[in-house]
């Protein structure tokens, strides 16, 4: 318990409320939001999906519709591209046929290393597309394709797992309480 009360403690709540604006601003822009990480990053993906496509949009009365689309959420496509292809192109590959300039990717990665993760980034700035990333391990950002980058800053995947979890629900709840007609 110690370990997620220092992490919690330590969170950059700015730098989370400067993505948070930025996915604000993309969702009334209309723009797609890819998301996407491994394990228990995968679900948090998922989730994220839920919580901005069907949260946001019916708290603020249908006026907010995100554009979520979860690169983990088709078991078939990921087996067969990995089976087929390569696991390494499980994300990029996906992303070749709904990415358009302006859009936006956001992985998820307690590592930081995941080799199908850097594929996905690589490709996303080739295509011209912003990227969010969020990382557990490591403490800085090495990756100069990322434009918006977070660092929980532990090595243990269940907190890390535990508080991407969170800063995603901070975020769809900050843009929620601010769109709602009646406050969260």
């Amino acid at each position: 318990m110690n370990s997620k009360k220092k992490v919690l403690e330590n969170l950059d709540l700015d730098r989370i409320l400067v993505i948070t604006n930025f996915l604000e601003k993309i969702i009334k822009k209309k723009k797609n939001i890819f998301v996407c990480g491994n394990g228990g990053s995968a679900s948090v993906s998922n989730h994220f999906l839920c919580d901005f496509n069907k949260g946001i949009k019916s708290s603020s009365n249908h006026i907010l519709k995100p554009k979520i689309i979860s690169l983990n959420n088709s078991m078939e496509t990921i087996t067969a591209i990995s089976n087929d292809i390569s696991f390494q192109k499980v994300y990029s590959y996906q992303l070749e046929n709904y990415a358009l300039p302006g859009d936006v990717l956001i992985t998820f990665s307690c590592s930081g290393k995941s080799k199908n993760i850097d594929d996905v980034i690589h490709y996303a700035k080739k295509k011209k597309l912003k990227i969010i990333s969020f990382v557990g391990f490591k403490n800085k950002n090495k990756n100069k394709n990322i434009d918006y980058f977070l660092s929980v800053k532990i090595k243990n995947y269940g907190i890390c797992e535990d508080i991407f979890q969170g800063i995603m629900h901070m975020m769809a709840q900050h843009i929620r309480q601010k769109f709602s007609l009646k406050k969260l």
